[in-house]
């Protein structure tokens, strides 16, 4: 049973060690100074690089973390402490339904709720569907997380003389935290990649824009328009994009999990 669950761990993280082996053999190459400090060329130049795409990136990520990661724990922590509530059934019924929709039927409706409204796209609509694609993920996970809280740190808070709002937020929801903000990437790491949603709300942009209000552009949208592209320059740039974006991703998560642990006091390894 040990040599199975060696293999079994072996098997889990081989996928995700031979993506990142074939991403380095195809875009370390590519990767310059002027990839991340240049722009896009015309059709026909070489060379160029995305960073008005690493920055929307970035952008969108950030407006989506802040919508949907404090209704998620919100949500999550309403769950762990009125389980058997209808509002509870209701909404822990609505995030497992909403967590398997399809990203394009998110894009849809907000293109539908958001774009077609004002007139055009904008970054705002893009970081609005993905923090709705976060919301479902980060509710379950931190309901679960607040789950495995011994009910003794509870009891003891409240014997304390704890009100029930703050032993759920001081004592329960900090105990979690690691499982939560675990959760929490993982959302991130979800919708980092998302391409069909930003089809549809932030569209794009060839040029540098911060705004969002304006289309934006992002690394998924760029990698999309460059891996369909026809010409290998192209083809090379879309494969030093993947390799950023999944880059940005791991080190997301190195940084939150050693911050988490060396927050509360556990070793860093």
């Amino acid at each position: 049973m040990i040599g199975l669950t060696y293999l079994a761990a072996i098997l889990a993280t081989l996928p995700l060690v031979l993506i990142l082996v074939h991403l380095i053999a195809k875009g370390a190459s590519s990767l310059s100074l002027a990839f991340f400090t240049h722009m896009p060329r015309p059709v026909g130049e070489s060379g160029g690089g995305m960073a008005n795409a690493i920055v929307g990136t970035l952008i969108l990520i950030g407006v989506a973390s802040l919508i949907g990661l404090p209704i998620g724990i919100g949500a999550g922590l309403h769950l762990a402490e009125k389980r058997t509530t209808p509002l509870a059934y209701t909404v822990r019924f609505l995030s497992d339904v909403l967590n398997g929709l399809p990203s394009i039927v998110i894009g849809i409706s907000a293109w539908e709720f958001l774009v077609r409204p004002v007139g055009h796209f904008s970054a705002l609509a893009g970081g609005v569907a993905l923090g709705t694609m976060m919301v479902p993920l980060v509710t379950r996970t931190t309901e679960e997380m607040l789950l495995v809280v011994p009910t003794s740190l509870r009891e003891a808070a409240l014997a304390l003389g704890y009100p029930k709002w703050r032993t759920s937020i001081a004592v329960v929801l900090r105990t979690a935290l690691a499982g939560i903000a675990t959760g929490a990437l993982v959302a991130v790491a979800r919708i980092a990649g998302e391409t069909a949603p930003l089809l549809f709300t932030a569209i794009g942009n060839q040029f540098w824009s911060t705004s969002l209000r304006e289309p934006i552009a992002a690394l998924p949208l760029q990698i999309f328009a460059y891996a369909t592209g026809p010409y290998d320059e192209w083809h090379r740039l879309a494969w030093a994009g993947a390799l950023v974006l999944i880059t940005i991703i791991l080190i997301i998560s190195i940084a939150a999990r050693f911050a988490t642990r060396s927050r509360f006091g556990a070793p860093v390894d």
